[in-house]
């Protein structure tokens, strides 16, 4: 468990939760729970209208037809997470908002921001992706019915002690969206250094959905 005290003083206590798992025979609210929070973990806690959602993804995981990691890659791979992640931001900053959103923490060094640099360049958008929900550590941590969550926040095996500090730089507290289009952690990233960790956005934003009606 993440240290609770130094969480709440920089405005991440809102992320301190147990892991959120899609149960057999779930209820119909226990489903629609889980789609939020892989709404707002894939889209960075971005609000979304509702003619946004992806209807039919949703029917298939409450068929049982996909489980909750497809229905992450299906939310990465959308336009919607084009649009808000891609289509403006620079490459690094998409990068480690992949990192965030995917694995629940940040790049660790230089040479992971450029092993993904690689892939998207020469296998495109959907390996890029893919490189992360296929991956060793997302099983490992997430499996199939788990919602990816900022695990940097709290202390585990394989992740860095930086890793808090740059997590903390990526949320910077719960009432902020990931659409800042330049970079983090580029510079703390390229010279090894530390990431200076500065004071969090005050707001209101954690405590309302993050999907409105049009």
């Amino acid at each position: 468990m993440g240290n609770l005290t130094r969480s709440a003083t920089l405005g991440l206590d809102a992320f301190e939760c147990d892991p959120l798992e899609l149960r057999p025979f779930a209820t119909e609210d226990d489903l629609q729970t889980v789609i939020r929070a892989v709404y707002k973990q894939v889209l960075g806690n971005e609000h979304i209208m509702e003619s946004d959602q992806l209807s039919s993804a949703e029917a298939q995981l409450r068929n049982g037809n996909i489980t909750v990691r497809e229905l992450v890659r299906v939310v990465a791979k959308s336009e919607l997470y084009k649009k808000l992640f891609f289509y403006s931001s620079s490459q690094y900053r998409f990068i480690e908002l992949n990192f965030k959103h995917l694995l629940g923490r940040p790049p660790q060094d230089q040479a992971e921001i450029a092993e993904h640099v690689q892939i998207y360049n020469t296998e495109g958008y959907d390996a890029e992706i893919n490189s992360y929900i296929d991956s060793n550590e997302y099983i490992q941590n997430f499996s199939e019915y788990t919602v990816p969550y900022p695990r940097s926040i709290r202390t585990q095996v394989g992740i860095k002690t930086e890793g808090f500090n740059r997590m903390f730089s990526l949320l910077r507290g719960s009432p902020t969206s990931d659409s800042d289009t330049q970079a983090k952690l580029i510079s703390s990233l390229a010279a090894n250094m530390s990431t200076k960790i500065t004071p969090p956005a005050i707001g209101n934003g954690a405590a309302s959905s993050n999907i409105d009606k049009r």
